[in-house]
C-alpha cells in the first residue's frame, strides 16, 4: 500500500512498503520530514517533474567503518600520492557537482538542493572533498546522524577520487566510532571494498540504537592519509 502524504509531518511504517520499497508520495522535503525519514529507513528519491517519493527498500547495503577494505592497489596509490581531504568545505558546490556528473540521469533536482541545503545549514548534512596535490579529485555528500553517515551521492573528476573519498570517510568515522555508511544500493566497487546486506528489520534496529538521539557530530576539517592508511588531521 501507498500512502498519500499531506502538510502533517509523519511517515508511514517502513514495514508496509511494497516490494519495491515505495511507501509514500507527497509531502515536503522539510528538516523535520527529512530526519524522521532517515531515522526511520525511510528517503526521498523521484526524478524531475515527479511528485516526491518515499522508499523504504527490503534490503539496505552498508559499510561498516572498522571493517573496510582497502585493496594493495589502492594502499599503494595514496603511498605515492599527496591525497588530502576536506569535509565541510562546500556542500553546495559539491552537490550540484555530483548532479551535473550525471546530467540526465539524477534524481538530484532543485528541490532536492534546497532541501539538502537547508539540512546542511542547521548540521545533519555535510560534503567530502578530496584532493590531489591541491587540485580537486573526486567527493561525496551524505546525511549526519549520531553514529550514521546515510551518503546519498558521489562525483569523480580525477581518477581514483570517489574512492578516496569513500575510504578516508570511513578511516575518520572508525576512529569516531560510526556505525556505518549507508550506500542504500549494492555495486560490485562496494561490495569490494567490504560492504554488506542488512534486512529492514535489522536496519531499522540499528537506526534505534545509532541515530536515535539526533546528535549532531562535528567531521568538519582538513586531513591526510598516512602509510598506513590512517587519517590523520592536517
Amino acid at each position: 500500500m501507498v500512502f498519500a502524504l499531506d502538510d502533517d509531518i509523519w511517515l508511514p511504517e517502513p514495514d508496509i512498503a511494497e516490494e519495491d520499497g515505495l511507501l509514500a508520495i507527497g509531502g515536503d522535503l522539510s528538516i523535520e520530514r527529512l530526519l524522521l525519514g532517515y531515522q526511520n529507513s525511510i528517503f526521498p528519491w523521484y526524478n524531475e517533474g515527479d511528485p516526491i517519493m518515499w522508499w523504504s527498500p527490503s534490503m539496505r547495503y552498508i559499510l561498516k567503518p572498522a571493517q573496510i577494505h582497502i585493496s594493495h592497489s589502492m594502499r599503494k596509490f595514496f603511498r605515492k600520492n599527496n591525497v588530502t581531504m576536506e569535509i565541510g568545505r562546500d556542500f553546495e558546490f559539491a552537490m550540484h557537482r555530483c548532479r551535473t556528473k550525471r546530467e540526465g540521469e539524477t534524481w538530484i533536482t532543485d528541490e532536492m538542493e534546497k532541501a539538502y541545503s537547508e539540512l546542511h545549514n542547521v548540521g545533519y548534512a555535510t560534503d567530502v572533498q578530496v584532493f590531489y596535490d591541491g587540485q580537486l579529485a573526486g567527493g561525496l555528500y551524505g546525511v549526519v546522524i549520531d553514529k550514521c553517515f546515510f551518503g546519498e551521492s558521489m562525483f569523480t573528476e580525477i581518477d581514483n577520487g570517489s574512492k578516496c573519498a569513500l575510504i578516508m570517510l570511513a578511516k575518520l568515522l572508525e576512529k569516531m566510532e560510526f556505525y556505518m555508511i549507508d550506500c542504500q544500493f549494492h555495486t560490485d566497487h562496494l561490495e569490494s571494498m567490504g560492504g554488506e546486506y542488512m534486512t529492514r528489520d535489522e536496519y531499522c534496529s540499528a537506526l534505534k540504537v545509532y541515530a536515535l538521539s539526533l546528535e549532531k557530530a562535528n567531521l568538519n576539517g582538513r586531513y591526510y592519509i598516512d602509510s598506513e592508511c590512517d587519517v590523520q588531521t592536517v
